[in-house]
C-alpha cells in the first residue's frame, strides 16, 4: 500500500443534457470549468475536489440514491441567490437536529439531489486553506 495520501478527488456523474448541466454548474453555482473534454466537463468545487459530468445516452432520468452535498457556511445566502435565479427548492433551509446540520435541497437539471449544508458539530474539520 502506498504511504502517501491520494492527491485529488473527482466525482463523475452521467448526464443526457450536458448543455443544461453546464449552465447550472457554471452559471447558477459559479463552479469554474477546469477541463472540457467534449463529452465530459470537469469543475473545481474547491481545492483539489472536482465534479465531472459526462454525456451518456443511458444517463438516469430520475437518479436515486445520490446526494451531492456542497458544504458552505452561508446556506441562507445560497438559498436566496438561487431562488433569485428562479431555482425551485425541494426543502428550504432548516436545522436537522438528528445530524446537527443546517441545510436545504434542490435538484440539478439531471434530477440529482443537491444539498447545501453547514455542519453545526464543532468536530467537523474546517476547510483546508485555499491555495
Amino acid at each position: 500500500m502506498p504511504d502517501s495520501a491520494f492527491d485529488q478527488l473527482v466525482t463523475f456523474l452521467y448526464t443526457a443534457a450536458l448543455a443544461q448541466t453546464a449552465a447550472f454548474y457554471e452559471q447558477a453555482l459559479g463552479l469554474p470549468l477546469v477541463l472540457d473534454q467534449g463529452a465530459c466537463r470537469i469543475y473545481r468545487v474547491r481545492g483539489d475536489a472536482f465534479l465531472g459530468f459526462c454525456t451518456r445516452d443511458d444517463a438516469p432520468r430520475n437518479p436515486q440514491g445520490v446526494i451531492l452535498t456542497l458544504v458552505s457556511q452561508d446556506v441562507d445566502g445560497w438559498y436566496e441567490r438561487l431562488c433569485g435565479q428562479g431555482m425551485a427548492f425541494e426543502k428550504p433551509p432548516a436545522h436537522n437536529p438528528k445530524f446537527n446540520i443546517y441545510h436545504c435541497f434542490l435538484r440539478d437539471p439531471n434530477g440529482y439531489l443537491i444539498e447545501i449544508q453547514t455542519f453545526l458539530d464543532p468536530a467537523w474539520p474546517a476547510p483546508a486553506a485555499r491555495g
